[in-house]
């Protein structure tokens, strides 16, 4: 079905990382999208990974990871927290991971992200972006917004067992999916005005 395929196409972006200058991941209490930044840190110039996240608004705390708990097993306040101690683990040296602790919403990660960039005097010309993999749009959209004078490599990885090729094959996949579809444009209402009050 063409709407299917329209939907997939715009939702799912996936790129073949090559050098950058830092690696962005948005937060999640999920570990492979932080797992795969470690890979790419490890195999590719890259010279700062910048994991951003507090927890959901919706929790108000950080609910702990949705897997690998055996391996990832800290007492993690922030999301930050969690992803620092999944790439420390994955062999990157905390001298290359920058901090951002305080976001709660997707357009919060991008924006504060660019101010922690924006401190450290770093000039992002190409930065990647992990995510989970039907997540990649919207954060595409947010931090685009943030650093638009950068290019971006959308470098996803698979959780809860969504992908392009199967998402609308479960009531579950369906449900995620569209709902990031909505979000792509409910969430505007709530980030300009943040966006607003981010250049003043």
């Amino acid at each position: 079905m063409k709407i299917i395929n329209d939907i997939t196409n715009f939702i799912f972006l996936d790129n073949q990382p090559e050098k950058a200058d830092i690696i962005f991941i948005a937060g999640t209490s999920w570990p492979a999208p932080t797992e795969r930044a470690a890979e790419i840190y490890k195999h590719e110039d890259v010279p700062y990974i910048l994991p951003s996240g507090k927890y959901g608004v919706n929790l108000g705390y950080f609910p702990g990871p949705k897997a690998k708990s055996d391996i990832y097993n800290g007492n993690y306040a922030t999301e930050w927290e969690y992803m620092k101690d999944v790439l420390i683990k994955c062999g990157v040296p905390s001298t290359a991971i920058l901090r951002e602790d305080s976001a709660e919403f997707t357009y919060e990660n991008a924006f504060k992200s660019r101010k922690v960039t924006d401190e450290n005097n770093l000039n992002i010309k190409k930065a990647i972006i992990c995510c989970q993999a039907f997540h990649a749009r919207r954060c595409l959209m947010y931090y685009k917004w943030a650093f638009p004078e950068a290019e971006f490599l959308l470098c996803p990885a698979e959780t809860q067992g969504i992908n392009k090729n199967n998402w609308y094959k479960s009531d579950y996949g369906i449900k995620r999916v569209m709902g990031e579809l909505m979000r792509c444009g409910d969430q505007l209402q709530e980030a300009i005005p943040f966006y607003r009050e981010f250049l003043k």
